[in-house]
């Protein structure tokens, strides 16, 4: 079955049970049901039109992709304009110069195979619970000849940091709430000495922004980086397209704020 098939599908299940006295809630799903069909569309547009899944700016730029993702929106990856925010960021831990980036919950692999190509000669170590993401890291890896540099491996646990003890480490975490599990500076002293960049997720466990941000204050000089507006960027036939096509070409289906914590150790 197709994307649109199944939307239809989701649709006519949805609208058939709604009543005079239907509130706002099931309006709102049904958009963004609609909003995420659109966007896949813009994706496979983007793939046709382009000749195939390769990044087209950000600091990925020319990074092969893939053509379905893991998890979340493919097209902004596809632009470059996925979680932009952090692009000032990532440049500034990339001319520090790490030994090697821990990314846990890499998915397909954008963090993971994007760095590698980004920091020449940084080993990445890159982890995920799920088999299936696992084994597209490890494919993304092989496709952008990386896979020298990019261990893929499971579950990460708290202890697993102390391993890399006394190295110059970023640490990037993306686990949908299991942050608050794997970022245990009680169980893992290491932490002390390792940049961190986090995604926040109270929208999956309450208080999770303010439980890490308590956690790495006393070790860690911390900037929140709060999601916000997007520059499209793109291909000149994007330009052409429908305003809201243009706005969905740039939306990441957050369903809540997931605010960043930029972290880095307190100088002496």
């Amino acid at each position: 079955m197709t994307v649109t098939t199944d939307t239809v599908g989701f649709v006519r299940r949805i609208v058939a049970g709604w009543t005079e006295q239907t509130d706002q809630h099931p309006v709102y799903d049904l958009l963004r049901l609609l909003g995420r069909w659109r966007s896949h569309m813009l994706a496979n547009t983007f793939i046709s039109l382009q000749g195939g899944a390769v990044i087209w700016g950000g600091p990925f730029a020319g990074m092969n992709y893939v053509r379905r993702a893991t998890e979340g929106a493919l097209i902004p990856r596809l632009l470059g304009t996925y979680e932009s925010e952090l692009h000032p960021h990532l440049a500034a831990f990339a001319a520090e110069g790490p030994d090697c980036v821990i990314d846990v919950g890499c998915a397909e692999g954008y963090y993971a195979v994007g760095l590698a190509r980004m920091m020449p000669g940084v080993v990445i170590h890159a982890h995920d619970i799920d088999e299936k993401a696992r084994i597209a890291c490890a494919d993304l890896a092989a496709r952008n000849d990386v896979a020298d540099r990019v261990i893929v491996g499971g579950e990460f646990r708290p202890q697993d940091f102390e391993a890399f003890a006394g190295r110059r480490v970023l640490v990037m975490v993306d686990a949908e709430g299991a942050e608050l599990d794997v970022l245990r500076p009680d169980l893992a002293p290491a932490l002390a000495q390792m940049s961190l960049i986090v995604e926040t997720h109270d929208g999956y466990r309450r208080d999770a922004l303010a439980t890490i941000r308590a956690r790495f204050e006393p070790t860690h000089d911390i900037v929140q980086v709060d999601t916000g507006p997007k520059v499209l960027d793109g291909p000149p036939w994007i330009r052409n397209l429908p305003h809201l096509d243009q706005l969905l070409a740039v939306w990441e289906w957050r369903a809540f704020p997931t605010p960043w914590l930029v972290m880095r150790p307190k100088a002496g």
